[in-house]
C-alpha cells in the first residue's frame, strides 16, 4: 500500500507544479466525501500517587488506520469535518516495580486494541497555490475501545479487568490538499490526545494499578486521504 502511495506522490508532482489548474471547480461543492487510510502508533501519560523509582514503560508499535470522511463547507477557508474509522493497535505496558510479583510474565500487559473513532473537526484551507494547499485541523473526538488485556489478572479479582471503554480526545493536524487530474490527495500527520482517565474508579486494589493516579492515552496518526 505505501509502494502505491509514495509512485502516486512521485507521478503527481509534475501535475502539482505545473500551471495547468487540477480539479478547477473541486472547492465549489458544499459537501465532499473520501476516504483515509494509514497508519498509528499509541502510547500512554501515567500519572502515579506517590512518587515512584520504577515507572510504567510503554513498547510501542505500529498500527493501522482506516476511516471515511465527509467535509462541509462553512466558506472559502473552513470546513467542517466528520471522519470516522477504525484505528487497530497493539502494545505492551510492562510494570518496572517487582516487588509484588513473582515472575516476568506477571509484569507485562499485552493490549490489543480496536478502537472506532469517532473525530469531528475544524478544517482551515490555505489560499490554493497551483496544485496544493495547505491547512490545519482541530477538534474533538471520542471513541469506544473494544481492548483485550493479556496478562495474569485473575488472582487479584481482575478476570475481566479492562481499562475505560468510552475515551474523549482533543485533536490537532497539519497536512496539505494535492488536487492531481482526476482526485485530491490529502496527507496529514495528527497528534491525538485524551482528556479523560481510563482507569476505571472502581478497580480492586492491586499491584498493577495502585499507585496510578490518571493514566491518558496518547497517539500519533499519518492519514492518506483521498477525496
Amino acid at each position: 500500500m505505501f509502494k502505491k502511495v509514495f509512485i502516486i506522490i512521485i507521478l503527481s508532482q509534475n501535475l502539482i507544479f505545473s500551471q495547468f489548474k487540477n480539479l478547477q471547480n473541486f472547492d465549489e461543492r458544499d459537501l465532499r466525501f473520501g476516504y483515509y487510510i494509514g497508519i498509528n502508533q499509541y502510547d500512554n501519560k501515567v500519572d502515579y500517587k506517590t512518587n515512584t523509582n520504577y515507572p510504567i514503560s510503554i513498547d510501542r508499535s505500529e498500527g493501522i488506520n482506516v476511516g471515511l470522511i465527509g467535509e462541509l463547507k462553512i466558506n472559502n477557508n473552513l470546513f467542517l469535518s466528520f471522519e470516522p474509522g477504525l484505528h487497530a493497535n497493539k502494545k505492551n505496558i510492562v510494570f518496572n516495580e517487582r516487588e509484588d510479583f513473582t515472575n516476568y510474565r506477571d509484569t507485562l500487559w499485552v493490549i490489543k486494541s480496536n478502537n472506532i473513532h469517532f473525530p469531528l473537526l475544524l478544517k482551515y484551507s490555505a489560499k490554493r497555490l497551483n496544485n496544493f494547499r495547505p491547512y490545519l485541523k482541530a477538534g474533538l473526538s471520542t471513541s469506544i475501545n473494544l481492548n483485550e488485556i493479556e496478562g495474569t489478572l485473575a488472582n487479584h479479582g481482575l478476570e475481566n479487568y479492562k481499562l475505560e471503554k468510552f475515551n474523549f480526545y482533543y485533536e490537532l493536524a497539519f497536512g496539505v490538499d494535492f488536487y492531481l487530474r482526476y482526485f485530491k490527495f490529502s496527507p496529514s500527520i495528527r497528534g491525538v490526545f485524551s482528556i479523560k482517565n481510563e482507569i476505571p474508579k472502581d478497580t480492586p486494589e492491586n499491584p498493577w494499578t495502585k499507585n496510578i493516579d490518571k493514566f491518558f492515552t496518547r497517539a500519533i496518526f499519518i492519514n492518506f486521504s483521498f477525496y
